[in-house]
């Protein structure tokens, strides 16, 4: 099966195993993981940060970080499809008794023109607006890259306004690889920024929370609150520390394999890529109804061994990944009108089908 429904599926390699059997471990909430303590000074220095948290998820790390910025009764802005917003349970409200205000992007993609006039005046009738997040790479962008200036523009803004700002860089390497900007160029407009090891990069577990470290060593409070310490954490530490020492520069490939998906679907009756142009390693496209649902479409492809994700009514997403090969993709560029045309003729029977998102 070529699994292509998200870059969270990969498995360690035989280097990662080794490198994670090997790990020098110690307690990490009572003292110090030596292996923890290298994967975050390694993280906080590519980053260009003074610390760095190791925590279990890219969902908590971004809680910990509307924690370390906002109050009960604070606003974040946010756009309108980020993970913060739509893929968190809404957690800055269950957890931390915060508000969001959605500003809706273009494929995920938001100007500063979006951010003016929304903080809201000190009157006692409203919430304070305390906070601008902003994802990059954006997951239900198509793995969309934010537009550099763009960043720089609504950070100053952000900052102007008496507002703190973060990053959800779930996918910042990303990012980093198909724009050219460094981590640390991208990270240094920012309080503080989340990146994930068990996506692209290949890492079973975890991700960080980087900033200052008086920031950092109040996140640890909130981690520990959120049940986020770890004990001999060093063992999930040494796959991500191992990721980002070998890992980062071959995300080329990934890109290079969803661009084979792209261009496969560009050519295929009934399916249109959204948007058209493909960044990452993250490929979108929708099918018209002579095809019938995503779902059913999904569930035809599974069938000749290609697995993707339904996400909307008529919206599809192929993530390529560390366990995606050439051959891979080009086996399921080559399915993709194959099952399009015995869909459209009704060569093709699909039942029992469940949409996923």
């Amino acid at each position: 099966m070529i699994d292509l429904r998200s870059d969270t599926v990969t498995r360690p390699t035989a280097a990662m195993r080794a490198a994670m059997a090997a790990a020098e471990v110690g307690d990490d909430v009572i003292d110090v993981d030596p292996t923890v303590d290298r994967l975050q000074r390694m993280t906080a220095e590519l980053l260009g940060k003074e610390a760095a948290l190791f925590v279990p998820s890219g969902t908590m790390s971004n809680q910990v970080a509307v924690r370390l910025h906002c109050r009960a009764g604070d606003e974040l802005l946010c756009e309108a499809g980020c993970h913060i917003f739509h893929y968190e349970q809404g957690g800055f409200a269950q957890l931390s008794g915060v508000v969001a205000r959605t500003l809706p992007g273009q494929h995920g993609k938001l100007r500063l023109a979006d951010f003016e006039g929304q903080v809201h005046p000190d009157n006692e009738h409203l919430v304070r607006t305390r906070l601008v997040t902003l994802e990059n790479t954006h997951n239900r962008g198509a793995g969309c890259v934010q537009p550099y200036d763009d960043v720089v523009a609504i950070c100053q803004w952000a900052h102007a306004h008496g507002l703190r700002t973060h990053l959800d860089g779930a996918r910042l390497f990303n990012a980093v690889v198909a724009s050219g900007i460094a981590a640390d160029t991208w990270a240094s407009h920012f309080d503080t920024v989340s990146v994930c090891f068990s996506k692209g990069l290949g890492a079973p577990v975890g991700s960080a929370v980087v900033g200052d470290r008086a920031l950092i060593g109040e996140a640890r409070r909130h981690r520990k609150l959120l049940g986020g310490g770890m004990r001999q954490a060093g063992i999930i530490a040494a796959g991500a520390l191992h990721a980002l020492q070998f890992h980062r520069q071959r995300l080329a490939l990934d890109h290079a394999h969803a661009q084979i998906l792209a261009q496969a679907i560009r050519q295929t009756r009934g399916t249109r890529l959204v948007p058209d142009t493909v960044e990452t390693n993250i490929v979108i496209f929708e099918v018209d109804a002579s095809l019938g649902t995503a779902a059913v479409f999904a569930a035809a492809l599974k069938m000749h061994g290609v697995w993707m994700l339904a996400i909307g009514p008529r919206l599809l997403r192929a993530v390529t990944h560390l366990d995606v090969t050439e051959d891979d993709a080009i086996t399921a560029a080559r399915l993709i009108p194959d099952v399009a045309d015995q869909l459209a003729r009704g060569q093709l029977q699909v039942r029992d089908v469940e949409p996923s998102y």
